[in-house]
């Protein structure tokens, strides 16, 4: 096989091993909104190529209510990486942002969470996808159902608006004024 044909194949396999994602930022810690621009700017160094992105939310703390309330958002990506290569990425990016998880779902200057990576489900002691908490928090739905209304994981009994429709979450998720479109990755 020649080297051009070497090639071709390598990017046809690349192709064939890409996995379709979807990553929830959060952050209340400083400034918000960069603090997630920053986030996803840095998502393709860490082999994630982001598809679309969804607005901007300003959400209210969930579990642990004494802190700042949240700006959130989801993107849906791809990647050739497997789920927990995947996974220290992320956690990568938090840590060179200098985010600190000093309390159970305390203040975040950055948070980066796995929500879905394809059609699988997997349950290790590190990740577990589906999350776990995901179709029961509005600040993960109400992003999610914006850029994938009809995306349906096979646990799921119904679609991702569907599912916001019927969770018992209701905090508030305001669209954050200063955001810019829903998929600023098209322009």
């Amino acid at each position: 096989m020649g080297r051009v044909a070497e090639q071709r194949a390598l990017l046809l396999e690349r192709e064939r091993l890409k996995h379709s994602v979807y990553i929830s930022l959060g952050s209340n810690i400083g400034d918000r909104e960069a603090n997630l621009l920053a986030a996803i700017a840095a998502l393709p160094k860490a082999g994630l190529r982001v598809i679309r992105q969804s607005s901007i939310y300003e959400t209210e703390p969930v579990d642990f209510l004494d802190q700042p309330w949240f700006l959130n958002c989801v993107v849906e990506g791809e990647t050739t990486l497997p789920p927990l290569e995947l996974l220290r990425a992320l956690r990568q990016i938090e840590s060179q942002m200098g985010s600190k998880k000093l309390i159970a779902k305390g203040p975040r200057l950055i948070d980066l969470d796995i929500l879905l990576y394809g059609e699988e489900t997997i349950e290790t002691f590190e990740l577990q996808v589906p999350h776990p908490r995901m179709l029961l928090r509005r600040f993960v739905l109400v992003p999610l159902a914006e850029i994938a209304p009809d995306l349906k994981h096979p646990s799921w009994n119904a679609t991702a608006a569907e599912l916001l429709a019927q969770t018992p979450d209701r905090s508030v998720v305001a669209r954050f004024p200063r955001s810019g479109t829903a998929n600023p990755m098209s322009a």
